[in-house]
Parts: C-alpha cells; sequence; structure tokens
C-alpha cells in the first residue's frame, strides 16, 4: 500500500503544527473582546524573526571569533550590530504604539459568499507608521499599509460566510517588521461585532408558487386579465400617488418610447398577495425549506410582487408587502428561523 501523498488528498498537518494551533486557539479564547482595540504596552508582543536568530547566531560567532584573535575591529562591528538591532526594537515598538483599531459588522451575505470587513487605523500621533502588516489571526495573506500622522486608515478584509445566524467575526492581527525585519512585533485584536449570514438559496428553485393567495382572500385569484397585464395593474390615471407606479414596467415603456405608466390596483392587491410557507414548498428537511424559500423571496422581490412569509415552528409570520425593507426583513427571519 502506497502511503498518502499531497496529490491523493489534502495534506496532513504535522503533529507540531496541530500543537501550534490548539495553543493559537487556546490563547485567542483567552483575549479580551471589545468593540475597539487601543495598542498599549500591555497587548503588544515582540519575537525575533528568522533573520533575526541568524542575525544573534552571526553576531556570536563575531564575539568568539574577536575573543579568541583579539580583533578590535570584530569587537566594533558586532557591538555596533548588537547596537542597531536593540534600537530597531524600540523603533519598531513605537511604529504600533498608540494605535487604534475599530472592526465595523459588514452588510448581510448570503451563506458561501465573502464577508467584507471594515477595518481603521487610526493614528492620533504626529509620526507615520510605516510597512503594517494586516491580517486574520488564522490567516496567511498579509496586506501592507503606511498610517500617516493624524489620520485614519481604512482597509478592507474578506473571510467567508459560513453559515446562516449570526457569525462572529475574526481576531484581527497587525504586525510590523519594521525598520530591520530582525525583530517581529504584534497586536491582536478580538472584536465583539458579530455579521447576519442568510441562508444559501436553492441553485435550481422551482417556479414560485403564485397560485396560493392570502388565506383571508378565499380562492386563488387569476393573475392575468383579459387586457394580457397582471391582475391589480392598471393604468395611470391623473392623481395617483407615485407609490403605486410599477417602476420597473415604467423603466420598460421608457426604454421602447411607449411612454405607458402603469399602477397598482388596491382594489386586487389582496388576490395577488404571494404567501412563500414552508410546510408547502414540498421539502421536509429544515435546511433545504429554509434555502428555497431563500431563493423564493429573492425572485419575488426581483419580480416586484408582494409576498409573505410562513416558517412555522411557532415562528411569527411576516405580512405580505414589497420592497427593499421588506426583503430585508424576510431574509432576517429566515437567518435566524
Amino acid at each position: 500500500m502506497n502511503p498518502p501523498s499531497a496529490a491523493s488528498g489534502q495534506p496532513r498537518n504535522s503533529p507540531l503544527q496541530r500543537l501550534r494551533q490548539r495553543m493559537r486557539q487556546w490563547w485567542l479564547a483567552h483575549l479580551p473582546s471589545a468593540s475597539s482595540h487601543a495598542v498599549s504596552r500591555r497587548n503588544l508582543y515582540l519575537l525575533p524573526t528568522r533573520a533575526g536568530w541568524m542575525l544573534a547566531l552571526t553576531l556570536l560567532v563575531l564575539l568568539v571569533t574577536s575573543i579568541n584573535f583579539q580583533l578590535n575591529l570584530g569587537f566594533l562591528l558586532t557591538f555596533m550590530l548588537t547596537g542597531a538591532a536593540l534600537v530597531s526594537v524600540g523603533i519598531g515598538y513605537r511604529n504600533l504604539l498608540g494605535l487604534q483599531l475599530e472592526l465595523h459588522a459588514p452588510e448581510a451575505q448570503f451563506a458561501g459568499q465573502p464577508l467584507r470587513l471594515d477595518l481603521r487605523l487610526d493614528n492620533p500621533s504626529r509620526r507615520s507608521r510605516y510597512a503594517l502588516g494586516v491580517r486574520h489571526y488564522q490567516g496567511h495573506e498579509l496586506s501592507l499599509v503606511d498610517a500617516p500622522a493624524q489620520a485614519t486608515t481604512p482597509m478592507q478584509l474578506s473571510t467567508p460566510a459560513e453559515q446562516r445566524g449570526y457569525q462572529s467575526l475574526p481576531a484581527v492581527l497587525v504586525e510590523t517588521r519594521f525598520p530591520l525585519g530582525v525583530f517581529r512585533m504584534w497586536t491582536v485584536f478580538r472584536t465583539t461585532e458579530k455579521a447576519l449570514v442568510y441562508p444559501c438559496p436553492e441553485t435550481n428553485p422551482p417556479p414560485l408558487p403564485l397560485g396560493l393567495a392570502d388565506a383571508g382572500a378565499g380562492s386563488s385569484a387569476s393573475l392575468r386579465a383579459s387586457s394580457g397585464e397582471f391582475d391589480g395593474v392598471r393604468s395611470y390615471r391623473r392623481g395617483d400617488p407615485l407609490k403605486l407606479v410599477v417602476w420597473k414596467k415604467a423603466a420598460t415603456s421608457l426604454a421602447t418610447g411607449s411612454g405607458h405608466f402603469v399602477v397598482r390596483d388596491n382594489q386586487h392587491q389582496a388576490q395577488q398577495d404571494v404567501w412563500l410557507d414552508a410546510q408547502q414548498c414540498g421539502l421536509a428537511e429544515r435546511e433545504a425549506q429554509l434555502s428555497r424559500l431563500t431563493a423564493w423571496v429573492v425572485m419575488a422581490d426581483q419580480q416586484g410582487l408582494r409576498y409573505g412569509l410562513r416558517l412555522g415552528s411557532g415562528h411569527a409570520d411576516q405580512a405580505a408587502d414589497s420592497g427593499a425593507e421588506h426583503r430585508q426583513a424576510c431574509l432576517r427571519a429566515l437567518a435566524l428561523a
């Protein structure tokens, strides 16, 4: 039997990498979370980089050689390089000290899509900050940015929306290796903000249940009149309020040059209300129901229909309505169902 290779599947992490990941997760869980983060001496950390360890080894060899052979120039070079390395620690320390970080919750997205995180680096100092690296704490891609003096630098990070509901935002790491790259100084910001994630819409959903009218309407309504238009839609009359104009059809009329506007007729509006019911969507599994209902909400909103939402299982119904606010209310109810 051949040993598993990286080409046959995902490469396995070594025991050392798994141990380091567990230690990071344990340490991150014990960090305090807040809405903003000010870099201070208590939350600023320091370790040598690989180049720093190589420099330390080189300095040790130079020191031993200078002692054995009594090389005055060797002592001078050793102490000069050591002093430069120690001074770089103070410069890099001040490069991060005093920065203020804020991470704002992104707009709600569907599961599987990226969440755009808005990070603000506020530099209240009179000196600029150079070569600041920003990334997720568990990530590997580093974005470098400079923070001008007494200015706010906006940045955007991306993280996948994993599952519906409220999702905690990942911790953000800000580091610097300025000026020599031999020491790495960093701070970790763990925010209290959360992002709302909608269910993932079904890929190929069935058509909308247009035959299902409101329970108070009695029977199912006919969706087309003899004129070929939808029931509850008529020609515009002088004095009709603008909120009743079907703007999607108006845009089409203007594009074709007909100039014919139509408005919704309130007398037939109750018969046009489409109800999206979890018990009548044809699926038994709960997550599949929510996925199909999400796709139907998006479709009904794109078509400019009035629709209501019934989730069952003790959840409150969303009354029939239309518009962007109603769409967000329905998607929010689906995300938290």
